[in-house]
């Protein structure tokens, strides 16, 4: 019965394909970011005005439909990145300094091909639909989503995403059992001198030299902290300080990312970027101060969905990574794998003139919408067996 749905879905998919990459068109030229993505979700809604949407996390919504019971959620993400497209295409971003360089364009289509798909079937499970907002914030926008009890209230007891990634060969699919992307934390160091003039830097504490030091550190402190053969970075994205070429400042601050796969990892690296900025500051004459915001955890992928997934992939021809992809990346569907059993797929796109994910030139091709919307439906079709194996029912 999963592979019979599974057939149909892809069949309705294949109906409304058109109408998706109109609509991904639309998305993609008019972005918005984390926290103003109202107008995007207004435009999906519209767009799938036969179900009953209800409002989340703010700007964010959500419809169920199906039978009674258990339902499987499909998560798409709503917002864009602060980049100004150079795709040169002619629906590029017409929202100067926001692009959808991640392809979650892609993703809001292909979640509303599936569910325009479903529209007509007789679903073995329910589907919740749902539009998240500001996975690209941190704090995230899928903690909001929990805590709201949508989810509880939907009854979902399983949840499903795809997301494009260019580092996957083109037109393979990604699964993986375990872990497949790293917890996630920012962090900001401020660091406290003495201003001055800079032609007397012996009565000063210049914050940027100081500031520079601590960075220059943060580079080996992975090497230093974490068994070399667990997963972990940790970046450094923005450097701010002083206000003219002969003025020492009397602050600098850089702000960054911790990303790791284990919770052990990730405790450490907290420690030892806080001890390094504070060592290093005092040594040099001044202070630093650090602050983290807790992002999620990493994302574990359920290995029952996964050997599901797989099988029904492979069953329709569509390839699937022998060695699955897993990276540092990080996303907020890792708060959804701390409730219920789910399952992130990689789609992939293979490179594209060299951009990767958050490149201001990153365009997924046409086909990796199909994929995405495919991959989607196999994901739920997965899903829905483990409910129907868990409740007695034959999938």
């Amino acid at each position: 019965m999963n592979t019979d749905i599974l057939t149909r879905l892809i069949q309705g998919i294949d109906a409304v394909l058109p109408e998706a990459a109109s609509l991904r068109r639309m998305i993609h030229s008019d972005p918005h970011l984390g926290g103003d993505e109202g107008d995007t979700r207004d435009t999906i809604m519209a767009a799938s005005d036969w179900l009953d949407w209800l409002p989340v996390a703010e700007t964010g919504a959500y419809a169920r439909f199906g039978p009674d019971g258990a339902a499987v959620g499909l998560r798409a993400e709503l917002d864009a990145l602060p980049i100004t497209e150079a795709t040169g295409v002619e629906w590029a971003s017409q929202r100067r300094g926001i692009m959808h360089a991640c392809g979650h364009d892609v993703h809001m289509a292909a979640l509303w091909a599936v569910i325009a798909a479903a529209r007509d079937l007789d679903l073995p499970v329910a589907m919740v639909a749902l539009l998240q907002p500001r996975e690209e914030d941190n704090p995230p926008g899928a903690p909001d989503v929990v805590a709201s009890g949508v989810l509880e209230d939907a009854e979902v007891r399983g949840m499903v995403g795809v997301h494009v990634q260019p580092a996957v060969e083109k037109g393979v699919v990604s699964t993986g059992a375990g872990a497949v992307n790293a917890a996630f934390d920012s962090f900001e160091i401020v660091v406290h001198g003495r201003g001055g003039h800079g032609a007397y830097p012996h009565v000063a504490v210049d914050p940027i030299s100081v500031l520079a030091s601590i960075v220059t550190a943060l580079g080996e402190l992975t090497a230093r902290t974490v068994n070399p053969i667990q997963p972990a970075v940790v970046s450094v994205g923005m450097i701010h300080g002083g206000t003219a070429p002969n003025v020492f400042a009397d602050t600098a601050r850089c702000s960054g990312t911790i990303r790791a796969f284990e919770e052990a990892d990730r405790a450490a690296l907290h420690e030892a970027l806080a001890r390094v900025a504070e060592g290093t500051a005092m040594a040099r004459g001044a202070t630093a101060t650090t602050t983290f915001i807790r992002g999620g955890r990493a994302l574990v992928n359920d290995a029952r969905l996964v050997a599901r997934a797989d099988r029904l992939l492979t069953g329709i021809g569509v390839p699937v990574a022998p060695v699955p992809f897993r990276s540092c990346g990080s996303d907020d569907f890792s708060e959804y794998n701390e409730l219920v059993p789910s399952l992130m797929s990689f789609v992939g796109t293979g490179t594209v003139r060299g951009a990767g994910l958050h490149h201001a030139q990153f365009l997924p091709p046409s086909g990796s919408l199909r994929l995405s919307a495919v991959a989607l439906a196999a994901n739920y079709c997965a899903a829905a067996h483990l409910l129907q194996t868990e409740t007695g029912h034959d999938a």
